[in-house]
């Protein structure tokens, strides 16, 4: 039976990301399997994929800041704000380039955004995109986001390339909309590659064309990651065979002096067995989340 763990995949643009978990859910005949991330059909990159009961540690990867090169073209606005829509404005632009780079650096920072109507937020049990298409009014609650990074990376007109670095919950596209009014224009998101989801670069992942032929030799094993390195650049604390017990029943356990946060507490055969989280008042390490099977 394979082990829980992590693939590192590069999806392709066209498949949802459901479909990439489908496909990895028939390859390794693990039933359970989710993923991390969701990207769209139209966008490329680093997708997370989640193999048995590492998908408990879902909610840690949630966490992860997110890179993404992509593509903002000025002059027209559309229904989803990005190529798939339809067009429902247009404005020609006047603006520089030196100007727009200015005006980039303005959305830096903690900020208030709102997502697409197009997208897949429930409002009232139902998905935003649903309710548009029936073409309902839909109400969108503007999200807390923030922005680390926003580059402008090259300036075709009437096309900028940017590098955009943010939080989890920011929508690319929203960015996209927003800088087009801000430059008194309009624009949508044409191509979008996410290229870091945080420790995991494009680098790391492996093209889905490879993950199929390696389901077909029986190799994927090798490039699956042990479930440790969900939470890779974490502290790690290195467990005695009398502290896994402990742990595995609920007990803390003593912490070095001066030791604060959360760490993942590895067994001592080198497996994850819990996550743990400093108690400096108590000297201890207190379980918060104990793995018995990963």
């Amino acid at each position: 039976m394979p082990k829980p763990g992590l693939l590192v995949i590069d999806k392709p643009t066209g498949p949802t990301s459901h479909d990439i978990v489908n496909v990895v859910r028939r390859g390794t005949q693990i039933r359970k399997v989710g993923h991390t991330g969701t990207l769209d059909p139209y966008a490329s990159g680093v997708l997370l994929i989640l193999l048995g009961s590492a998908t408990r540690l879902a909610e840690y990867l949630l966490e992860l800041d997110k890179e993404y090169l992509a593509t903002i073209r000025f002059g027209a606005e559309t229904s989803t704000y990005d190529a798939a829509g339809r067009i429902t404005a247009t404005r020609p632009f006047t603006f520089r380039e030196e100007s727009l780079e200015a005006k980039m650096q303005t959305f830096i920072g903690e900020r208030l955004q709102v997502p697409p109507v197009y997208s897949a937020i429930k409002i009232g049990g139902r998905k935003a995109y649903d309710m548009a298409r029936n073409g309902e009014e839909v109400d969108m609650t503007p999200r807390k986001v923030h922005i680390y990074e926003l580059a402008l990376l090259r300036w075709e007109s009437p096309n900028a390339v940017v590098r955009v670095r943010c939080s989890r919950g920011t929508y690319i596209r929203s960015i996209a909309h927003d800088i087009g009014e801000a430059m008194g224009s309009h624009a949508h998101l044409v191509t979008l590659r996410r290229i870091r989801l945080g420790p995991f670069s494009v680098e790391r992942a492996t093209p889905l064309d490879e993950l199929k032929r390696r389901f077909l030799e029986g190799t994927w094993e090798k490039i699956s990651m042990p479930a440790s390195a969900i939470l890779e650049g974490w502290s790690t604390v290195q467990l005695t065979a009398e502290e896994a017990e402990k742990l595995r029943n609920g007990i803390a356990i003593p912490a070095l002096e001066g030791a604060t946060g959360r760490a993942r507490a590895l067994a001592p055969e080198g497996e994850l067995l819990a996550v743990v989280e400093a108690d400096p008042t108590a000297g201890t390490w207190q379980p918060r989340k104990v793995f018995g099977d990963l």
